[in-house]
């Protein structure tokens, strides 16, 4: 609850910087709060089992670890 407040009024305060008001702004902040609260742990897993796989690959002496791209 409290994060959503702060993030409504980051964005509030920054939509207002441009003389227009603020409410897009607050509402914007929410939404993205909101998002990046969802969005972050799971791009932080994609990335962790991306770099395990790499690893194991690696490790394992399986296929090369990343093959090179085609030009």
């Amino acid at each position: 609850m409290i994060g959503k407040a702060i993030a409504g009024w980051i964005g509030h305060s920054i939509d207002r910087r441009d003389g227009e008001g603020g409410t897009l702004g607050a509402i914007t902040g929410v939404a993205v709060y909101e998002t990046g609260k969802r969005v972050l742990p799971a791009a932080i897993l994609i990335g962790g089992g991306v770099l395990l796989a790499r690893y194991l690959r690696k490790r394992l002496g399986g296929e090369e670890a990343l093959p090179e791209p085609a030009e």
